[in-house]
């Protein structure tokens, strides 16, 4: 008798370990799957990622690649990680479906609307990067060198230096939804993230100092960003709160 009591407890954690099994599989699945479908495309994706400093270099510059295995473990990487980009959402939803059914009625109505934000703020971090940063600072690069210093980038350099960016920018356009959980949440108050505004803009000039190149260009295209974002993820906080009866004082 006392050894079915002990089972009967495991069940439900067995259960929820098996449909976790079965989640992570599947999204595994979908990141092989469209790994599959972009590896044929592998050269095209990264002379479109290489296309911001291509297009700045002198007539007859070229990338090169100084390890024997670059040419293909380059692209490789990039198309690897492209693959995991386009399967976000759908790794996000099972991971939506296997914590939705233990979350209240009033926590799926912000949650599902949360994911989604992030999935669409992150992307736009990374083509905020692309469009508008990169061009920048690959400009900047690209014209305060010595005039007999030939620029000739190494593959793997410049796709390790693009990523980093990538996941920056992409990172950083998430403080809006990291800023509404801690006000809804009630960790903090739309009142006291005011009063630290000043201490929030120098925050985001040191991480954009840390996380991009040494340059005044690009730290100040992440750190701009960031603020506005952190006042939007205020703003967004003050209205829901008000939505729901709360009461904010404007400064």
């Amino acid at each position: 008798m006392s050894q079915q009591q002990d089972e009967q407890p495991q069940t439900p954690l067995i259960d929820h370990l098996i449909e976790l099994r079965s989640r992570l599989l599947r999204a595994v699945l979908v990141v092989v799957i469209a790994f599959a479908a972009l590896y044929g495309f592998s050269n095209q994706i990264y002379s479109f990622v290489a296309e911001p400093l291509m297009a700045l270099l002198p007539p007859g510059s070229q990338m090169i690649a100084t390890e024997v295995a670059s040419p293909f473990l380059a692209p490789f990487k990039l198309t690897l990680i492209v693959a995991v980009f386009a399967a976000i959402p759908f790794v996000l939803y099972q991971a939506w479906a296997f914590i939705a059914p233990g979350l209240y009625a009033n926590e799926k109505k912000f949650a599902l609307p949360l994911l989604a934000s992030s999935v669409l703020l992150f992307y736009g971090g990374a083509a905020f990067a692309y469009y508008v940063v990169f061009p920048l600072i690959f400009g900047f690069f690209t014209t305060t060198g010595p005039e007999n210093v030939q620029i000739m980038t190494d593959i793997n350099a410049y796709l390790s230096f693009v990523l980093k960016l990538f996941f920056a920018f992409g990172l950083a356009f998430e403080i809006p939804v990291a800023t509404f959980l801690l006000v809804l949440t009630g960790v903090t108050t739309v009142q006291a993230l005011s009063a630290k505004r000043p201490y929030v803009v120098i925050g985001c000039f040191i991480v954009g100092m840390v996380l991009t190149p040494p340059d005044v260009i690009s730290q100040a295209l992440l750190a701009g960003p960031m603020w506005l974002l952190f006042e939007i993820g205020i703003l967004a906080a003050r209205l829901i709160r008000r939505t729901r009866g709360g009461r904010d004082e404007l400064e």
